[in-house]
């Protein structure tokens, strides 16, 4: 016999329908999770990013930072405080296996150093430098004691002072506490930067300046100067002559009264206007006075410019007469003093003869 078996009735099974809001749902689902686990894994990219050591540093501050050293660390880290930055201006060395010990110490890790043994590091500073102090310590004998600065120069004692400060200070650099005497010309100062944050004393002697003329090339006596030839110079009022030439204004066209070489300072005398009446030469007598007015032609004695008093021979009468250079080849005789005005006049004609 077969044992019987339990007939189970066939039931089909039912199919559901998904509507369009399970599937926004789902496909919500999915997304969030495929962006938490983006993130998750850029989170595991970051941490496992290594550390790198840098190149030769600048240091802007009294102490070196991690982000300062290394390439790499998290924001957090990098402004952990590490080592101390060389003096103002100085430059100094870290050997790379401290930076990798201290590195170490805060539990990050490793450091890729690229083969380097020591990073050096250059400390930035502000450097106020000579002309920079020496405007301070003109600024300061003009404000205290009524100099005109722009007839002054300082200098500074000792080779090339320089303050050095943080690069943040800016402004203009002041000379405090400033002992000046009128007869040596000796001068001491504190010169500063901000709230005395950086300062440097200094000491010098102040000088007079004077502006004079230079020329520029050699002349020969007779030659005429250009303005292109004068250059206008500031010298020490001491290593000048006194006479000297201060304006370049009105010597060019005048002429060498005797050889001058390049570069000398021209003084008075060096130079004088041209003649405009030569030695020999023939020249127009011009005769003026109130109501007459006679010109004739002359020889004139010696050479003369303009204004200068020269002689003149009539070349009819021999008569010798002393006349005043008033143009190129004119020379001017005037009537004689009111008391003689009368006799002047009748001995005019005479020069006609």
């Amino acid at each position: 016999m077969h044992a019987l078996r339990q007939i189970t009735p066939y039931r089909p099974t039912r199919v559901a329908t998904l509507s369009a809001g399970v599937v926004g749902r789902a496909l919500l689902a999915v997304l969030a999770l495929c962006l938490l686990v983006g993130q998750v894994l850029a989170q595991d990219d970051r941490g496992s990013a290594p550390l790198r050591l840098r190149g030769d540093v600048t240091a802007r501050g009294d102490v070196l930072t991690l982000g300062d050293l290394v390439e790499g660390a998290s924001a957090e880290a990098a402004h952990q405080p590490l080592f101390r930055a060389p003096a103002l201006g100085a430059t100094g060395t870290i050997q790379a296996r401290r930076i990798a010990d201290a590195v170490a110490g805060l539990g990050l890790g490793a450091v890729e150093t690229g083969g380097r043994v020591q990073v050096s590091v250059l400390r930035s500073a502000r450097r106020v430098t000579a002309p920079e102090i020496e405007a301070a310590l003109k600024r300061a004998l003009e404000a205290g004691h009524a100099l005109d600065a722009r007839n002054l120069a300082v200098r500074l004692d000792g080779e090339a002072p320089v303050l050095l400060a943080p690069v943040d200070l800016d402004g203009p650099a002041s000379a405090l506490d400033v002992a000046y005497d009128p007869r040596s010309r000796r001068i001491a100062a504190l010169i500063t930067l901000g709230e005395r944050q950086a300062s440097l004393r200094v000491t010098g002697q102040v000088v007079e300046i004077r502006e004079v003329a230079v020329l520029g090339r050699a002349l020969n006596r007779g030659e005429a100067v250009t303005a292109a030839d004068i250059t206008l110079e500031r010298r020490p009022r001491e290593a000048t002559p006194p006479d000297a030439q201060g304006a370049q204004g009105g010597l060019a066209g005048q002429v060498a009264q005797r050889g001058l070489s390049a570069g000398a300072i021209l003084r008075a005398g060096d130079l004088a206007p041209p003649d405009l009446v030569a030695r020999g030469e023939a020249v127009t007598i011009v005769f003026d006075a109130p109501g007459l007015n006679l010109s004739l032609r002359a020889l004139a004695n010696e050479s003369g410019r303009l204004g200068a008093t020269i002689t003149v021979t009539n070349p009819i009468s021999k008569k010798i007469l002393s006349a005043t250079v008033i143009g190129p080849g004119r020379v001017s005789v005037g009537p004689a003093p009111a008391i003689r005005q009368a006799s002047a006049a009748l001995d005019a004609p005479a020069l006609q003869r």
